[in-house]
């Protein structure tokens, strides 16, 4: 993963996709600046492992070009996940991956608060710089998300006139949502230090606050890649909010997370396992589930049934009901 973030960091990606051609080695080390040797040995590491590919450029040459992968890691690109990958190959989450073992044998510090002296969302509220790296990984991985959902569910938000996202970032998946339905109102509720910096998006409001301390009323609550940060005694809480926020009779709450064993979605089995040790190094009580640990959250938390919707992602739609 560092060779693939020197990539980012040195914008090969988005150099390679403005060019437009294939560029040799000499080429893309004049544009960049450095060396031909160096470079060379990065690119050619990077093509064996299918990052990026070589093309003829003439008889006797070949240039460095872009893969459907490769596509991935540029800057704004609207399926763009450079972001999520500067964020997990960043120091700070790098660094409690080291101290995965000794939790496992017992200590009484999580992987992050050992690295880190705090946990993972403490730091993130003292640290700006941090809070911004994950946002705008968290807002990268929203947009491929929310496309998937609403192709997937074209029908799940008709019908809702509000909508709060709850632990919503920078109101990024909202504002998509609120974009494919501009019938929605939408209510971003984070963190005040995080929607104090958060964009504008049409037909959005944000709401400073704890989801654990109040959600505003709207139709439906969405949650997104949120419960599985923590465990269940904080889901069961936050989905107890969630409840007391939409109406008994036509209200729901909409989760979009992994489900961990679901035989439907087998073929993203090695993702949803990966963010499960994911979530074992970067937050205290946070797992990915299957289905019967939602089903358990689900029931103390008061909600009568639940359906479940496959998409074309390692994600599933929930849909629980009062």
């Amino acid at each position: 993963m560092a060779v693939v973030k020197c990539a980012i960091e040195l914008r090969i990606p988005d150099i390679l996709q403005k060019h437009d051609t294939p560029m040799t080695v000499a080429e893309l080390a004049s544009e960049l600046g450095c060396s031909s040797s160096l470079l060379y040995r990065i690119m050619r590491f990077l093509i064996q492992s299918k990052i990026f590919q070589e093309k003829p450029i003439s008889d006797t040459s070949l240039g460095y070009a872009l893969t459907p992968l490769s596509r991935l890691l540029t800057r704004h690109g609207k399926q763009s996940m450079a972001d999520f990958v500067l964020l997990e190959s960043s120091p700070v989450m790098l660094a409690p991956w080291h101290k995965l073992s000794a939790m496992v044998l017992g200590s009484q510090n999580t992987p992050f608060e050992a690295a880190h002296g705090d946990d993972l969302w403490k730091f993130t509220a003292a640290n700006p710089s941090h809070s911004k790296l994950i946002n705008d990984a968290m807002a990268c991985d929203a947009r491929n998300a929310v496309r998937a959902v609403i192709e997937g569910c074209p029908e799940l938000f008709e019908g809702l006139k509000t909508v709060v996202d709850v632990g919503g970032g920078d109101g990024t998946a909202l504002g998509l949502i609120v974009e494919a339905c501009p019938w929605i109102q939408g209510i971003n509720l984070d963190l005040p230090h995080v929607v104090s910096v958060a964009p504008a998006w049409k037909g959005v409001e944000h709401v400073g606050g704890s989801m654990f301390d109040h959600i505003p009323k709207a139709d439906a609550a969405y949650l997104m890649k949120v419960l599985h940060d923590w465990g269940d005694d904080e889901c069961i809480d936050i989905l107890r909010k969630c409840r007391e926020a939409i109406p008994q009779d036509t209200g729901k709450v909409i989760i979009v997370e992994s489900i961990v064993g679901l035989e439907e979605n087998h073929e993203f089995e090695d993702v949803v396992l990966m963010l499960d040790m994911v979530m074992m190094a970067h937050t205290s009580t946070g797992k990915e589930r299957t289905l019967n640990e939602w089903s358990y959250v689900f029931d103390e938390a008061g909600f009568t049934r639940y359906t479940i919707k496959q998409i074309r992602s390692y994600h599933s739609v929930i849909e629980v009901y009062p």
